[in-house]
């Protein structure tokens, strides 16, 4: 049997630059890159490696000879076991830094298009506490820290209430303050745990699919409402009642509580029943005078203040007349096709979970926009030249496509139509750089808007203008 290679230890090297994924980077002396998990720009350290591949190494910095003047300290008590926050402890200007560079870099190196001046990114008025919508897991064995796994006393309570640890389907972090959601967030989370806790209430265990609570994701709008929803393995009539009576009396401002009853073996919601314990089943978000409902299944940007900018930016770029045919591909709920309706003449919505064309056609009623039309279906199969001949030429297509950016057969039908210009909205630049590559023949890059709606993580949402060479 082949000896398994020994880990290296490189020692004082300088972390020149950040990369993908919340990497930052450094080289090795014989010139091949490190990507090192725990590492800001800046840093000189000892670094371990943790794997070897034929054109780079990947590692963990051990030692900090100097540390950057980029960095900061870290708010949460949790950064560093929690894989929710990796840049917290870099400054804020230098997220958005290395943010804007990866967006110009992967436009440039993958795309190879030619891009106009980039715009400043647009940063967050929110630093912390800006999500809309926390899902937290319960487990009946938390993470253990290293000084607890190597002290002797015996840890009797090992319920959590958090967040996976990454790469671990089955760990759970505990967590006493996450800076992720504003306020009740943490108290809910703290107090439900607490109470069942006390009222023996127990708490999952994802390997042996046992214990009564799953999950809790809380949601609460810009408008101030608040939507709680438990997720329990099975029915207890009597343990549930008493679980969200207990909710509702510590938290009247809860103004849509409702649970599920999930025994199957992942604790995705979207093939269950959702049942309404009180209040509403829906909470409302607000843009310029638009009201959306959000039920528990819903998609909705999940910063709130920044998805606003994010649409004022996709509107502008659009620069309707008020005469032009609109297709919004990936519409999801229909929010932009809804913000830019009352610029354009019509505006047609594809998606492909139907839920959410339903939630889009029940806002648009709700909000009186009568010049919008929304289709579910699979949008390589759906958005053909059928489609076309009965629903119209557009004039301009925005487009705001999942990670994997749009099929090729997508990008083959937009060359097809041709539309004077299309707004492609991104939440990943590679992705969106190689179907610009693919449109390059037909479309120039006129305009680049990075906006940041995810402060201290990696991820970054860019809108591009095409228009017609």
């Amino acid at each position: 049997m082949a000896r398994k290679k020994r880990r290296q230890v490189f020692e004082n090297i300088e972390v020149i630059d950040a990369g993908a994924k919340g990497k930052s980077i450094a080289k090795a002396p014989d010139g091949k890159v490190i990507f090192i998990n725990n590492a800001v720009p800046g840093d000189v350290v000892d670094i371990q490696t943790t794997k070897k591949r034929k054109a780079f190494y990947e590692g963990s910095a051990t030692t900090f000879h100097k540390l950057s003047g980029k960095r900061v300290d870290p708010t949460c008590e949790h950064f560093g076991t929690c894989g929710g926050c990796k840049w917290q402890f870099m400054a804020y200007d230098h997220q958005l830094e290395y943010k804007q560079q990866e967006i110009v870099n992967n436009l440039t190196r993958l795309g190879k298009v030619e891009l106009p001046e980039v715009n400043s990114i647009l940063g967050s008025e929110d630093q912390f506490f800006y999500r809309n919508k926390m899902e937290f897991s319960f487990s009946d064995s938390r993470w253990l820290t290293l000084d607890e796994i190597k002290s002797d006393s015996q840890i009797e309570n090992r319920n959590a209430l958090g967040f996976h640890i990454p790469g671990m389907w089955d760990k759970i972090l505990d967590i006493n303050k996450c800076h992720l959601q504003e306020d009740p967030s943490n108290d809910i989370r703290n107090k439900v745990k607490l109470f069942a806790t006390e009222n023996g209430l127990s708490f999952y265990n994802a390997r042996n699919q046992h214990g009564f609570l799953r999950t809790l994701m809380i949601r609460i709008a810009s408008t101030g409402e608040i939507m709680v929803l438990i997720q329990f393995f099975h029915e207890d009539i009597e343990k549930r009642t008493l679980l969200l009576d207990y909710i509702l009396s510590e938290f009247p401002k809860i103004t849509s509580l409702q649970y599920t009853i999930n025994s199957k073996g992942n604790d995705t919601i979207y093939d269950q029943e959702v049942i309404c314990y009180n209040g509403k089943d829906y909470i409302e978000e607000e843009m310029e005078g638009l009201r959306f409902r959000i039920n528990a299944k819903s998609f909705y940007q999940t910063n709130s203040k920044q998805a606003y900018e994010l649409y004022k930016v996709t509107r502008d770029f659009a620069n309707l007349s008020g005469e032009e045919l609109v297709y919004d591909l990936y519409t999801g709920t229909g929010t932009i096709a809804q913000f830019v309706s009352k610029n354009a003449k019509k505006v047609i919505g594809v998606e492909a979970v139907p839920e959410a064309i339903e939630d889009a056609k029940e806002n648009a009623r709700r909000n009186n926009i009568d010049n919008v039309e929304f289709y579910v279906g699979d949008m390589k199969k759906v958005f053909t030249k059928d489609f076309i001949q009965r629903h119209g030429q557009p004039e301009v297509v925005i487009t705001d496509p999942p990670r994997d950016g749009m099929h090729k057969d997508v990008v083959g039908q937009l060359l097809n139509i041709s539309p004077q210009k299309i707004v492609y909205v991104s939440c990943n630049s590679a992705t969106q750089a190689r179907d610009l590559a693919l449109l390059d023949e037909m479309y120039k890059v006129s305009k680049v808007q990075p906006v940041d709606m995810f402060p201290q993580t990696y991820h970054v949402e860019n809108v591009v203008l095409l228009e017609k060479r």
